[in-house]
This record gives C-alpha cells, structure tokens and sequence, in this order.
C-alpha cells in the first residue's frame, strides 16, 4: 500500500518504490503529499513518466491517479490565467434576480450574498429562483458604468401592466363615416374578449342599455353615463344623440360598439336642411341615410359576437326588412390563405353569423302576460324563419326565474327575446302605491303589483345573459384585442366600396 492510498502492483520490490519516491518528494518542498491542498504539484511527475528515463513497461502497469477540482473551482483559474489579462467574452449571459434584492445587475451569480449557515446548500450552489425574475443580458467583461446603464425592472413592470381604465366611451366611427384609430390604446394582445354590438330605431334607448349593461347602474345619474344618453332637450326637438358608432371596453375585456339610430329621420332633417353634400354615388338624401345604416348593420353582422335589436314596441315589420337586407349585403368571412394548413376546406367556406337578440326596451305590464309572450316568439320565429342569423338557443327568460310558474317546455318556438320594463319612476303614477284609493293607510304603504320583477333585477340578469353568450371565431384565425381591431377597420373599410351596395343604392334611386 503507497502514501496516497493506491496499491500497487507486487512485482515492484518495496526498495525500488521508495527510490522512486524520495526523488519524487525532491522536486517539492518537503512534508507535502497527494492529499494536500498542492495536488497539481504533486503531479508533475507525469512529465517525467513521458520521457525516455522510465521503461515503458511502468508506465503502462501503474495505476493511473486523476485529479480533478469541482466545476466551481476549476473556472475561476480559466479566468484569471497569469499573464492573460482580462479576456473580454462576446457571449452573453442572463442573470435571474428578484426585484426586491438589492444585488447589482452585473454581479455574477457566484458573487451574490448568500444566506449565513454550517455549509453551503444546493441552493446556495445553483442559485435561488426569484419570484418575480427581471431578465437582463449582458458580456461578461461589462464594466461598473456600463452596468448601471441596465433596464430599470419599474419599466419592464410598466409595460405588464393592464390598459387604462376607460371612464367614457370614444369614436371608433365619426359621424362622416370615417375610421378612428383613438380605440388602439385600449387594446390588448389577448384573445378572450366579447364584442357587443347595438341597432335600432331613433329613441329606443340604445345608449341607455349599453350603459347598462357595459359600466354603470340603474341608481346613477344619466349624465354620467359612459355612453351619452338623449337629454330631454333632444328629445323634445326630436333629435338624436349617437352618431357614427361609439366604442366602449370594460375591465372585463368586453367591447360594447353603440350606433347611431338606424334609419334616422332626426339624420334625413339634418342633411336636408343643411344641404351637406352627399357623396357623388348617393343622389337623394334619404338615400344616403338608408345606406349609411345598412352599412352599420352589415358591419356589426362581421364584427361581433352579439348584436342587440332594441324596440321600445311590438313590432315593426320594416325592421326585419331591414335585418334581412343587412345580412344579404354583409361582407362575406375571409378565408384562410391558401398556404394555410391550419384550417381545413370545410372551415374555409363557413360564413359566420353572429347571435342576435331582440331586446323589448320599456315593456308594458301586459307584455309580461304568459300568453302575450308565447304570441311574440311566435312571430319573431316566423319572421326571421328563412335567416342564418343565430337568434334562438343563446338567451332565454325562462332561465332567468322570471316565470317561476313556467316550464322550459312552455315556449315551443323561443328566440333570443329579452324584455325590460320601464325604469323606476318612468312608469305610470297609479302603479306606485297599492290602495291609494281606499281609506285604509296600511295599504297605501304596500308597493304596487307590477307583473314583472323591478328594472334593475332585468338588467342584471339580461347583463348576466350577455355575458354567457358563445364566443364564435370571428375569422379563420384567433384574433386578439388589438388584430380584431385592425380586422374591423379592413371589414369597414370593405363595406364601403362595397359593389353590393353600390347596387343596391343605384336600385333604389
């Protein structure tokens, strides 16, 4: 057995092996072995084994000893090489930290400050994972000034952070019919959003239900409304408050598109009394007005999830005209590039539809009758019969527990039909109080029997409604926030200079 632990072999007389290591120990001072911390001294004598003194035969039966440091210790000499200099290493590295650690960006990782103990742990070795890690590349060879100069971890948190909270709605389509780019702000690279869009005729309270069901309450004051309602000043000189299309997005991700009414005569007035002048392919002015909200219409048929039809009464059958001209004017569903693999030739050549739903805005007491509502599914079933527009299967007041008394099976033919009564306080005086004619005061302080549960309930179960709606693919592919955006600017873009409806124009003049 040697000084260092290793046998060796026993054709080796003892005399001979201790020759050999007492000219061994002087080439080093004196005291030294293989298990000190001077290993790479000790093993110089493998220059001597090369040469052409020791027979090859001892070279070949000797037990090699390889000695070798841990991989931490073994790059720090390649480093730091005498005579080297400082090498400059063009790769670059990423040094993880946690934002709330005070090391400075250009500290290596063996450098940083390590939690006090008996004896380093494997943490301590392969470095601690932050929680909230802030990437940062760099050289090695970086100096102190050059570190300083590195991303502040505030700005990569800024650009994290979620869109400004929208406290009004803005334009996404003036009121000459022209594309605003002010909604691009808003917008995220995200693909779970809800586009809800609004039509419907002058005075039906468009505004006012989009308000309600996108930011506000029935309690608030009507001025502070997101979306401007019509002021009673308007409404005694029969004008209208909405023009082009307004563009709300909640925190909720949910795009609320409010339009200005459709087939306006408040609109018709204006131009005519104002003598504006219209586009050359319009020549009367009525014309342009009818244009100007098929446009509207065949827009939001390719752009949203939902489309709200709002009434204020039951029923006008040019409105359903009008639906059905809209949905044969609107822009077909561009197809996948035929490069494309993602999508097969079936997917290609769908046409997308959105939901619709029929919103009876300021209902009365007996619309809320059982049979009056099975009478109006009736008719809307039968009018929209021969549409490829999704209005039945999405919505349903039967679900909502506003008929406890009614089945599911009650409505045989059920669309998407909504009804809201008027809002408190709009109703008529002699439903507030029960009894206020009878001589008991008991009585008169009971509230009065409307039919129907109170406007805020409705709102708050239509809004819940809404909300669960399906969120078809709009295109062939997945859009985000901000792709639906520029999507919707190509589609407005595209009905426009639609050949459909040039000829429709030149057909009705």
């Amino acid at each position: 057995m040697s000084e260092s632990g290793h046998s060796q072999p026993g054709m080796y007389g003892p005399g001979r092996r201790r020759r050999r290591r007492r000219g061994d120990r002087e080439l080093g001072p004196p005291g030294q072995n293989l298990s000190g911390p001077s290993r790479d001294r000790e093993y110089q004598p493998k220059e001597r084994r090369d040469g052409s003194e020791d027979p090859l035969g001892l070279l070949i039966q000797k037990t090699p000893i390889i000695l070798a440091k841990p991989p931490g210790e073994r790059a720090k000499p390649s480093q730091s090489t005498p005579g080297s200099g400082a090498p400059v290493l063009e790769k670059p590295i990423m040094l993880m930290k946690a934002r709330d650690d005070g090391v400075k960006p250009a500290t290596p990782p063996e450098a940083t400050p390590q939690p006090s103990g008996p004896g380093p742990s494997k943490a301590e070795r392969e470095g601690q994972r932050p929680t909230q890690p802030v990437y940062q590349i760099q050289n090695r060879g970086m100096s102190a000034s050059a570190s300083s100069s590195a991303v502040d971890p505030l700005v990569g948190q800024s650009k994290l952070l979620p869109p400004e909270k929208m406290k009004h709605s803005i334009r996404l389509v003036d009121e000459q019919m022209n594309w605003c780019d002010s909604a691009m702000e808003y917008l995220r690279d995200q693909t779970d959003m809800l586009v809800v869009g609004v039509i419907g005729l002058q005075g039906t309270g468009k505004s006012t239900v989009m308000s309600l069901l996108s930011a506000n309450t029935p309690e608030e004051d009507q001025r502070s409304y997101v979306f401007r309602v019509q002021t009673q000043e308007m409404k005694e000189r029969g004008g209208n408050q909405s023009t082009g299309i307004n563009f709300f997005i909640t925190q909720e991700r949910v795009i609320f598109l409010d339009t200005q009414p459709m087939l306006s005569p408040s609109i018709l007035d204006h131009l005519i009394n104002n003598d504006r002048k219209l586009p050359p392919e319009y020549n009367l002015p009525y014309t342009y007005v009818e244009m100007q909200s098929l446009q509207i219409a065949a827009f939001l048929f390719t752009v949203c999830h939902v489309v709200i039809v709002v009434q204020d009464w039951f029923t006008d059958i040019n409105l359903y005209r009008f639906l059905q001209t809209a949905e044969m004017l609107k822009p077909s569903t561009p197809s996948a590039s035929h490069d494309s693999t993602g999508s097969s030739s079936n997917d290609d050549g769908a046409e997308y539809y959105p939901h619709i739903v029929f919103l009876q805005n300021k209902s009365r007491r007996e619309d809320f009758c059982p049979r009056n509502l099975k009478d109006m599914h009736m008719v809307v079933d039968k009018l929209m019969a021969h549409s490829h527009l999704k209005y039945k299967g999405s919505l349903s007041m039967l679900d909502c527990n506003v008929f406890p008394g009614l089945g599911q099976n009650y409505l045989t033919t059920e669309v998407n039909m909504f009804l809201l009564p008027m809002q408190d306080g709009d109703g008529d005086d002699g439903l507030t109080k029960a009894g206020s004619t009878m001589t008991y005061p008991l009585f008169s302080l009971l509230p009065g029997y409307k039919g129907h549960p109170t406007f805020s309930t409705m709102v708050s179960k239509l809004r819940s409604q809404i909300l669960a709606m399906p969120r078809c693919q709009l295109s062939h592919t997945i859009l985000t926030e901000k792709n639906w955006f520029h999507y919707a600017a190509r589609i407005w873009d595209g009905v426009k200079k639609s050949s459909a409806l040039s000829e429709y124009s030149r057909l009705l003049c």
